[in-house]
């Protein structure tokens, strides 16, 4: 059996410019959090979201030395899983989640599930198994890692998957036809949505939501997709990065996680739901002020269905040639996210194939439990 993991304190804060980690030192400061307790981070930045997004390596870089600057281990704080998904489009605001363990001596006591983290690092993902078995196979064995380390047995007690994983370049192709194979594809943009779509079989596969796929499968079979996987890629790394993040009990915490799916980009129920999943009271028609401040943040995927409809109606995203589909469906999406929450600092990344139904995506929401 795992051992019992520590109870988890997480905060969302604004990121005020591209190399901001000002509000990550204030919390660390004002005690809220100890800077060699950060276990992950996750955030938005402000960049273009695509393959050149420098925007996610300047974050990186500022909030590991602003941990390393609060007397974290540099060591250790490199091994970190920080995952910014890029491309603030639309009202969605730049921000980041930080999870952090909670020394023993601070923990609320509570009997009820809580909220666990953990998180592995998979073997190498070489370009050739970007999109393929390989991949699945790879990223599968890392989830399970994360489950155990979170002190997870029960898939059902998973909620929210999020990875980072590399997708493909010039330079990873060309590495991959000099030892003598191909890559899924050389279209270097397409590649992310064939990372993240491969990362979330993985995650499917690891979860027994759905069996093993073939290589056929993967971003052709929309009907195979994890209703917790929320995948991002960029060029910053060569690994999977997994941070599984679920509830156990016994180890108290203020804080639960819930999760859903959207069925498609307007579909703001499903965000509601996953707040009720998570174990907020709410009224048959809620408003976000009956969320009360108690919502820490929602985690979202969203993708352009296939058939170039909503609900029915045409829509040209596909069509354009002048602004990519993944920003404008990240743009709508995330409008209708800030209707719910009333806060514009939501996390929802495009590039969801085979998370959640086509045309839709998964939604985790984590909320603060605490007496009040």
């Amino acid at each position: 059996m795992p051992s019992r993991p520590p109870a988890i304190e997480v905060r969302k804060v604004p990121i005020h410019s591209v190399a901001d980690a000002s509000e990550l030192t204030t919390l660390i400061d004002d005690g809220v959090i100890h800077a060699d307790r950060v276990i992950a981070i996750i955030g938005k930045t402000e960049g273009n979201g695509g393959v050149n997004d420098y925007t996610r390596i300047i974050a990186d870089r500022a909030f590991r030395e602003a941990l390393v600057a609060r007397g974290a281990d540099a060591e250790a704080v490199s091994q970190i899983p920080i995952v910014w998904s890029g491309g603030t489009d639309g009202v969605i605001s730049p921000h980041a989640t930080i999870f952090a363990t909670v020394p023993e001596a601070d923990v609320v006591p509570s009997d009820e599930p809580r909220l666990t983290v953990g998180f592995a690092i998979s073997e190498v993902l070489l370009p050739e198994d970007i999109g393929r078995r390989a991949m699945v196979e790879k990223v599968a064995a890392a989830v399970e890692v994360a489950m155990a380390r979170a002190g997870i047995t029960d898939p059902a007690d998973v909620h929210y998957v999020q990875t980072k994983t590399p997708l493909l370049t010039i330079d990873t192709i060309q590495d991959a036809r000099s030892r003598g194979h191909d890559v899924f594809t050389e279209d270097t943009l397409t590649s992310m949505d064939v990372s993240n779509g491969g990362t979330a079989l993985g995650i499917a596969v690891a979860l027994g939501e759905i069996s093993m796929p073939d290589d056929a499968d993967i971003l052709r079979d929309r009907s195979l997709y994890s209703s917790v996987a929320s995948c991002s890629s960029g060029v910053e790394l060569d690994r999977a990065q997994v941070v599984v993040v679920g509830n156990a009990t016994g180890i108290g915490g203020r804080y639960r996680i819930g999760h859903s799916v959207m069925n498609d980009a307007l579909d703001a129920d499903g965000i509601w739901e996953a707040i009720r999943s998570a174990g907020l009271d709410l009224p048959e028609r809620p408003h976000s002020s009956d969320l009360d401040g108690r919502l820490v943040n929602v985690f979202l995927k969203c993708e352009v269905s296939q058939d170039g409809r909503v609900r029915g109606r045409r829509n040209a995203m596909l069509d354009d040639s002048d602004v990519h589909w993944h920003r404008q469906i990240k743009a709508a999406v995330g409008g209708v996210t800030a209707v719910v929450t009333g806060d514009p600092a939501v996390f929802v990344s495009v590039s969801a194939a085979h998370q959640g139904p086509d045309g839709g995506g998964p939604v985790a929401a984590i909320v603060d439990l605490a007496p009040r």
